[in-house]
């Protein structure tokens, strides 16, 4: 087995390295206003109930709408939109309606107020689980409670966030279901 060198990294860079899964745009609504925002910050949390747990920064036009309506839709995009997703995170829709401007279409979700985002390969319906790290972090926890999920392609090809501008693209996969216990599969 390989053995690596290693050198001081500063902490504040680790991110580049431990971004958790493909950048997300979320999708919200509230008293007639919606709004999308790009997110990399977001975590498996359990599987059922569906647990999904992601910061979003107080700052952003997205949060209020979020903390108040206590619903989102995660939709999740391939590397086909990455600079519109690149855009969308580099601009406030404060400022400007983001649906109209990269010309987003739109599906009615069946659970929640948010939209799905129909150029996405996936979108998860989310309600507000629990709260108690919001006020401090910022840190929201979803119960996924519909998705939507396209045949194909089985494994869309995500975009991850490296930090300063840089993207990876989710690639090749290899199985080791050999190696599980049918039950931790």
């Amino acid at each position: 087995m390989r053995r690596y060198r290693k050198q001081d990294f500063p902490v504040s860079h680790i991110r580049q390295l431990l971004e958790p899964g493909p950048i997300v745009l979320v999708s919200s609504a509230w008293k007639g206003q919606r709004n999308v925002m790009t997110m990399g910050w977001h975590t498996v949390m359990e599987f059922t109930p569906s647990l999904l747990g992601c910061v979003i920064a107080a700052g952003n036009h997205s949060f209020e709408m979020i903390r108040r309506s206590r619903q989102c839709v995660i939709n999740i995009p391939e590397v086909e939109m990455a600079e519109t997703v690149t855009r969308i995170g580099n601009c406030s829709g404060a400022e400007i309606d983001k649906f109209a401007e990269f010309g987003l279409a739109t599906t009615e979700a069946s659970e929640i107020s948010a939209p799905l985002i129909d150029a996405c390969h996936s979108s998860f319906e989310c309600r507000l689980h629990d709260s108690a790290l919001v006020d401090k972090y910022n840190f929201f926890i979803w119960e996924v409670v519909k998705a939507h999920v396209a045949r194909t392609p089985k494994r869309p090809r995500t975009i991850h966030y490296r930090g300063g501008g840089a993207f990876m693209v989710a690639g090749e996969g290899i199985s080791l279901k050999r190696l599980f216990r049918r039950e931790y599969l």
